[in-house]
């Protein structure tokens, strides 16, 4: 890897920070926060994760091309149950690429896996319990409505809280088993995410997924 090329990377990478400014969504009062629903990890969390594990899951490494889909810049706040930020916790997400395949060995039509698409990244947040990644927009797969996998490891505890995050407006949710098992109505609008475009004529997108952790950390 060239020294300039590892330079460029770790702009794009630090720049992600600033991108989760662009799509800030108004702070939310904790007297209306629901916590988030706890949600299964699914059998396709990596079981080789990749060499990049960032949080820019468009761009592997310095590679010239980048992943197939809508790219979408994805953030929001680690909160505690009182709305506190949480400082240093490890937020992953893991999810399907543009052809509805995981990174996982054992994911369905292996053969059509996108693989300019890093499939997991991870990050930590920052004082006021912001992430931010940049990825692709979801796609349904097999049964499944569009969704991403998110696992956070508070500071310090080696726990880690998973749930899932939906695309408002795609028309599987309303069949989909795991979405809808979610039987709270609250609960369950909270783990649905509107994604929209980021600015005129860019073609990406911006999605903003706040996540509210119960009062221990296996809540």
């Amino acid at each position: 890897m060239s020294g300039h090329g590892t330079r460029s990377r770790r702009r794009l990478i630090s720049g992600l920070a600033g991108a989760a400014v662009m799509v800030a969504a108004p702070r939310i009062l904790s007297s209306v926060l629901v916590p988030t629903p706890r949600q299964t990890a699914g059998p396709f969390y990596p079981d080789r994760p990749p060499l990049d594990t960032d949080n820019d899951l468009v761009r592997i490494n310095d590679a010239d091309s980048q992943a197939a889909g809508e790219v979408t810049w994805l953030s929001g706040r680690i909160l505690d149950a009182s709305g506190r930020p949480l400082r240093g916790a490890q937020v992953e997400i893991w999810q399907v690429d543009r052809n509805g395949v995981y990174l996982h060995s054992e994911s369905g039509d292996r053969e059509r896996r996108d693989t300019g698409f890093q499939g997991y990244g991870r990050c930590m947040t920052g004082e006021d319990g912001e992430y931010v990644f940049r990825t692709v927009k979801p796609v349904p797969y097999a049964s499944r409505t569009a969704h991403i996998h998110f696992g956070v490891r508070r500071l310090g505890s080696s726990e880690r809280f998973t749930t899932q995050m939906y695309v408002k407006g795609e028309p599987l949710n309303a069949r989909d088993g795991l979405l809808n098992a979610i039987k709270d109505r609250r609960a369950r609008d909270s783990v649905i995410v509107d994604f929209q475009p980021l600015a005129a004529g860019s073609g990406e997108l911006a999605a903003r997924f706040d996540i509210v952790l119960g009062a221990t950390p296996g809540a």
